[in-house]
C-alpha cells in the first residue's frame, strides 16, 4: 500500500519519494490517520476503505475551494491502494490555540465568496454521512430537502423517534421572513476540532464539508460545542455583522449537526436533538 502512496506523491511532486514507517496520529473518528516522513518532508495521510474514495476526492476539492480565502492543508494526492482509499495532505504543525481574531476575519472573508445558487459542484459527506448538494435557488427548500429531511429520515430508520418533526418542517419558512441569505462559501463542519493554528498564531481550516449556503450555518456550528474565543466573534462581526434574526435561526442550524451526531454516534445526542426541534418549533 505505501509503495502505491509513495508513487502517487512522486507523480505530484515530480521526483521519486521514499517514505519512512508511518506513525498513527489521533483526532478523528471516521478515518485512520498517519504522519509519514519522507525525503521530501512530512505528510498527513488519511486512510479508509477503498469504497470511500469519493469522500476523499470531495475533501480535496473542498480544501481547494476554501483555499481561495483561507489557509488550509494542501491536498497532495488521493487514490486507491489495494483495499484502502487514501488522501495525502501536507503536514502542518498545528496548535489548538492562536489568533482568534484572525480566524474571525478569515471566516468572514471566506463567506464573502459567493455563487449564484445554493449547493455545490458535487455531493460530499458530513462526517461519514452522505450530504447532497444539488444546486437550488431557494435556500429554505435546500435546507429542508438536502439537510433536515435526510437526517430525520435516517434517524427514523435508525429507530429514533423525534416529536414535532412535521411541524418543524412547516415552521422553517417562518424563520426566514425578510431574510434571504446569499450563497456563501461554507466550511460546513466548523467545530473547534477542525481548526488549528500555526506557530505564528495564523488560523488553519481543515476537514471541510464544503458547500455554498447561509453563512449563519457556520456560525451556529461554532456555538454548538464551544471552543471559540470571544475575539473570534468580535472580529467576525466587525468584518461582516450578522442579520439581527440570526438568534432565531441558530437552533435550526445546530439541529442538523445534532441529528448527524445522533445518526453517527447514537442516542447520547437524542435529548439535545429533541430540544433543538422543540426550540425551533417554539420560535416566533
Amino acid at each position: 500500500m505505501w509503495d502505491v502512496i509513495a508513487a502517487a506523491i512522486a507523480k505530484t511532486v515530480g521526483r521519486p519519494v521514499t517514505l519512512a514507517s508511518p506513525r498513527g496520529v489521533g483526532g478523528g473518528s471516521i478515518n485512520r490517520a498517519c504522519r509519514v516522513e519522507s525525503d521530501a518532508g512530512a505528510y498527513f495521510v488519511k486512510l479508509n476503505r477503498a469504497s470511500r474514495l469519493a469522500m476523499f476526492e470531495a475533501e480535496a476539492q473542498g480544501l481547494a475551494e476554501l483555499a481561495v480565502a483561507a489557509r488550509v492543508p494542501r491536498a497532495v494526492c488521493h487514490g486507491v491502494a489495494g483495499e484502502h482509499a487514501f488522501l495525502v495532505l501536507e503536514w502542518l504543525d498545528l496548535m489548538p490555540r492562536g489568533d482568534d481574531a484572525a480566524l474571525g476575519r478569515m471566516l468572514a472573508g471566506l463567506h464573502r465568496i459567493t455563487r449564484p445558487h445554493h449547493g455545490w459542484d458535487r455531493d460530499n459527506t458530513i462526517g461519514a454521512t452522505p450530504q447532497a448538494n444539488d444546486w437550488c435557488d431557494d435556500w429554505v427548500a435546500f435546507w429542508c430537502e438536502r439537510r433536515l429531511l435526510p437526517q430525520l429520515e435516517l434517524a427514523a430508520r435508525n429507530g429514533y423517534r423525534l416529536r414535532g418533526t412535521a411541524r418543524l418542517i412547516d415552521h422553517v419558512p417562518v424563520l426566514f421572513t425578510g431574510y434571504v441569505p446569499p450563497p456563501s462559501c461554507l466550511h460546513g463542519d466548523l467545530w473547534s476540532g477542525n481548526v488549528g493554528f500555526l506557530a505564528d498564531g495564523a488560523p488553519v481550516l481543515f476537514d471541510p464539508a464544503c458547500y455554498f449556503g447561509d453563512r449563519e450555518t457556520d456560525l451556529a456550528m461554532t456555538e454548538l460545542f464551544g471552543g471559540f474565543g470571544p475575539a473570534f466573534r468580535t472580529a467576525y462581526d466587525a468584518a461582516w455583522p450578522l442579520d439581527p434574526g440570526y438568534p432565531r435561526r441558530r437552533a435550526l442550524y445546530q439541529l442538523y449537526h445534532l441529528l448527524n451526531h445522533l445518526n453517527l454516534f447514537g442516542d447520547g445526542y437524542l435529548a439535545a436533538a429533541q430540544d433543538a426541534v422543540d426550540r425551533v418549533v417554539a420560535t416566533t
